[in-house]
C-alpha cells in the first residue's frame, strides 16, 4: 500500500462526515460565539470549507510562510457557498493525493510564521495531522456550536442524539 492510498482511506471517511456537519450550520447565525474568545460560527465554517486549501499547498510547495501566504476568504455567504467551496477544496485534494508519489508525500514540509517554525515533517505527516486532524477538530467545535444553538447535530462517528435510528 502506497503512503497516499493510506491518507486516501481515512481522507474518503472523513470528508463526508465534515460535509454532514457543514450541511447543518444555519444561514441565519453566522456572528454566533458561544464565548468571547472564540471564532464566530460562519467564520468557522468557512475555516473548515477551506481547510483543504491548505492540503493542496501542502502538495504543491515546500514551505508555508503564514506571515505573507494568501489565505481562502473565509466570509460566511451561505451553507451552500461553503459546501461548494468544501466540495471544490476536497476534491482538488483528493486528485493531487491519489497522484503523489510515495516519494512526494516523504518530502518536508515547512510551515511557520515569519522566523517561527510550527512544523518541518513530511508532507505525509502534514496532511494527516494539519489537514485531517485540523479538520476533525474543527468540525467537532462546529457540533458544539450547533448544540449551543439547539439545532440538530448530525451523526459523525455514529449516530447522534438528534438521529433517529431504530425509532
Amino acid at each position: 500500500m502506497t503512503i497516499a492510498e493510506t491518507l486516501l482511506d481515512p481522507f474518503d471517511i472523513e470528508v463526508p462526515m465534515t460535509r454532514r456537519i457543514l450541511g447543518a450550520i444555519p444561514d441565519d447565525h453566522p456572528g454566533y460565539k458561544p464565548h468571547e474568545k472564540s471564532m464566530a460560527l460562519g467564520r468557522l465554517a468557512m475555516h473548515v470549507a477551506t481547510l483543504p486549501a491548505l492540503g493542496n499547498l501542502i502538495l504543491t510547495t515546500s514551505e508555508l510562510d503564514a506571515a505573507t501566504a494568501k489565505f481562502p476568504d473565509a466570509t460566511f455567504v451561505s451553507r451552500d457557498h461553503a459546501l461548494r467551496e468544501f466540495d471544490t477544496r476536497a476534491a482538488e485534494l483528493r486528485a493531487l493525493l491519489a497522484a503523489a508519489t510515495d516519494a512526494d508525500l516523504q518530502q518536508p514540509w515547512k510551515f511557520g510564521v515569519g522566523d517561527f517554525v510550527f512544523s518541518n515533517n513530511t508532507r505525509a505527516c502534514s496532511l494527516q495531522h494539519m489537514v485531517l486532524g485540523h479538520l476533525i477538530h474543527h468540525r467537532a467545535q462546529l457540533g458544539v456550536y450547533l448544540r449551543l444553538l439547539d439545532l440538530p447535530v448530525p451523526g459523525v462517528y455514529g449516530p447522534s442524539a438528534d438521529d433517529k435510528i431504530g425509532v
